[in-house]
């Protein structure tokens, strides 16, 4: 393990919003690059402009983009492989990891690379972030990173320091959680371990399934979800009493509703979770009882025209119906379903917007922004903002209803349903704007970290993280230090 340091000008560029590579390299350390940025480009990872006009469904966006505030970029360099993780550390620093095994601090004002932490041998698999307990009240940060190299090593964020390095694991962690209320981690792969701050092992699970744990989620009771290829497994921890000393973990129910893998699992709020399998079933889950509260995998709107081979063929394409990830806030649940981004309202029990094409190619992560924006990025290499905006629905246009067009159980008699359908109709719907399109990356964009102060941070299998700034709030900074060395210079200059 080793940490270095180095300047600003070592690890940041700008540029301009062609794709970095080795033909045009990115030498300036601030450029304003205007409206202009994110415009509607020529250039894709995978395509070329002809062919994506043959996918004419994709939304795009001429070059006056006057909502976008992205409007000057930052490169990183520092990993030499895909990078697939973004952990944000605290206001201002956030570290990266991927396929190289390395995790870097950067600081998401300057650009600078603070820490480079080397130790593992294989690529990272899992990234999250636990106070320290030597220093809760100073908001320290441990990183903790899971490998294929079947160890998990602690880090000291500050200093860079290896705290400790667990190699007990008889397979690959692939997903890392901190349980707040019970003041424990979880790590995940073929087996459940559960550890304390100090890094002990409280417990553990028998070996589960050679396809191992992808995702872990709290819910209430002291119960964990764990995504298990096809199923949902149930578990409870069992807190040390004054009748048993230990800790144990208890297998407590198996839901087995999902045709597919689960690719995609997170809490909604304290009542409910949701899950998206490859094939595209969505499904909320009650978070007390564990019952399904809604399930749809109707994806499709195909013409009456189609006949059943054809129905049966177009269904097959399961990349454009994966629902690779969620987010959601108080009001919705936003999901990335193939190619495109769908509103779930949680009030109204229906999807109030969507996207049938956001991109070009599968959209890999989306995020809510507090001002009623989301933003969502893919493997074409494009990140995309989009504005959540109320419309009035009308009743000749009705609510899709080849998505998500029923939500609850069973069917309804059509008596019951035609008040449903009369609210529906004279109900305010949404639309999803396209306000901004971030060009900077060749190659598929992994995720992304939204700083409110410091702006955004994408990473890439392009190898590259770019920080995306507010040009006006940036120009604006650097108007004030120019206005400030000013002065400076003047006083000095009188007192001589």
């Amino acid at each position: 393990m080793k940490a270095n340091c180095s300047s600003p000008g070592e690890t940041g560029e700008t540029g301009s919003p062609h794709p970095p590579g080795p033909q045009s390299p990115l030498h300036q350390r601030h450029l304003d690059l205007g409206s202009g940025l994110g415009r509607s480009s020529s250039w894709t990872c995978c395509s070329s402009t002809s062919q994506i006009m043959e996918k004419s469904p994709l939304q795009t966006i001429g070059e006056e983009q006057t909502q976008n505030p992205y409007t000057e970029l930052l490169v990183l360099k520092a990993h030499h492989d895909i990078v697939r993780f973004l952990v944000q550390l605290d206001d201002y620093r956030f570290a990266s990891a991927g396929d190289d095994g390395i995790v870097v601090v950067w600081n998401a004002q300057t650009g600078e690379k603070l820490l480079e932490l080397n130790g593992h041998t294989q690529k990272i698999t899992a990234i999250i972030t636990f106070p320290s307990l030597e220093s809760r009240e100073e908001k320290n940060q441990l990183i903790l990173t899971a490998s294929a190299d079947r160890t998990v090593i602690v880090w000291d964020s500050d200093t860079g320091r290896q705290v400790q390095r667990i190699s007990c694991f008889q397979s690959t962690v692939k997903c890392l959680t901190v349980l707040q209320r019970l003041d424990v981690w979880l790590s995940g792969g073929n087996d459940l371990c559960v550890w304390n701050r100090k890094l002990d092992l409280l417990c553990k699970t028998s070996h589960l399934s050679d396809t191992g744990i992808s995702a872990l989620v709290e819910i209430p009771k002291n119960c964990v979800v764990a995504a298990v290829g096809k199923e949902l497994i149930i578990f409870r921890l069992v807190a040390p009493t004054e009748g048993s000393l230990e800790w144990d973990i208890l297998e407590i129910k198996h839901l087995l509703d999902h045709q597919d893998n689960i690719l995609s699992l997170i809490n909604v709020n304290d009542l409910s979770f949701v899950t998206g399998s490859h094939i595209g079933e969505l499904i909320i889950w009650d978070a007390l009882d564990w019952t399904m509260q809604a399930y749809e995998r109707n994806f499709w709107d195909p013409s009456p025209q189609l006949d059943t081979q054809q129905e049966i063929k177009l269904c097959q394409k399961s990349n454009d119906i994966s629902i690779h990830h969620f987010t959601c806030d108080e009001e919705n649940v936003f999901a990335a379903v193939g190619r495109g981004l769908y509103v779930y309202n949680l009030h109204m029990k229906r999807v109030i917007a969507c996207q049938k094409t956001a991109h070009d190619s599968s959209v890999l992560h989306i995020a809510k922004l507090p001002n009623r924006q989301l933003i969502s990025c893919s493997e074409d290499g494009s990140v995309r903002i989009w504005e959540l905006r109320e419309k009035q629905q009308l009743a000749a246009e009705p609510v899709p209803t080849g998505f998500f067009n029923m939500w609850g159980f069973g069917r309804v008699n059509k008596q019951a349903s035609q008040p449903v359908k009369k609210q529906q109709e004279n109900a305010t719907s949404c639309s999803l704007e396209l306000i901004g399109d971030l060009i900077g990356h060749s190659s598929s964009v992994e995720m992304f970290l939204y700083f409110e102060d410091h702006g955004l941070v994408t990473c890439s299998a392009d190898h590259l993280i770019i920080l995306w700034k507010n040009g006006e709030r940036e120009s604006g900074l650097r108007s004030l230090r120019l206005f400030q060395k000013l002065e400076e210079n003047g006083d000095l200059y009188l007192a001589v």
